[in-house]
């Protein structure tokens, strides 16, 4: 009986080093939760803002991961006026509303703390919108749209110790009707 519970002990002790390692060893693997910003580069520069949620998979130097994200965008409201004739009182207003995100990515760890990474998906956005006639209001109606597409973007992510992250991406997607996005995003995030 001594025998077998010192036979346990050495082999919990040999085996201990080695999953430490072998955690140190893929750092961008495991469960993630990140918080995200940025800009919008479409017409005008506006701020975005959200969050994103991931899990990845290290395979010696390369990385596989999913993730999911929602984002907004602040200030996006844009009103324009006269716009049936140069005298007419009506005015059109749009705003563009969540934006949602699921996809894949796929990288390569570059220096044990830095991955660069291509990522692709699914991406869904609302777009709100109002006209006022300015003046009986028979003519007044809003609504949203909301137009489904392709993200594709590039980007890098450190590791800062084996819990905290750091990302910056460039990012491009393409809706219905023409709609398209440019965004440069950056994040901080937590590693499980």
């Amino acid at each position: 009986m001594r025998l077998s519970a010192a036979a346990l002990v050495l082999s919990v002790i040999s085996v201990t080093p080695a999953l430490a390692q072998e955690a140190s060893d893929r750092p961008f693997e495991g469960a993630t939760v990140t918080a995200i910003a940025g800009a919008d580069l479409r017409f005008e520069t506006r701020f975005v803002y959200g969050g994103q949620l991931g899990y990845d998979w290290q395979r010696d130097g390369t990385v596989f991961g999913v993730e999911a994200e929602a984002t907004g965008v602040a200030d996006s409201e844009r009103c324009y006026a006269h716009i049936t004739s140069p005298t007419a009182p009506d005015r059109l207003c749009g705003k563009a509303g969540r934006d949602l995100y699921i996809g894949g990515r796929i990288g390569r760890v570059v220096g044990g703390s830095n991955l660069l990474y291509l990522k692709a998906g699914y991406a869904n956005v609302r777009s709100d919108f109002s006209y006022q006639d300015g003046g009986s209001g028979t003519n007044d109606y809003s609504g949203s749209d909301i137009w489904s597409g392709v993200r594709v973007g590039a980007g890098v992510e450190k590791a800062v110790g084996r819990n905290v992250l750091l990302k910056a991406e460039y990012r491009y997607s393409d809706y219905a009707e023409g709609y398209s996005r440019h965004q440069a995003m950056a994040g901080i995030g937590l590693r499980f």
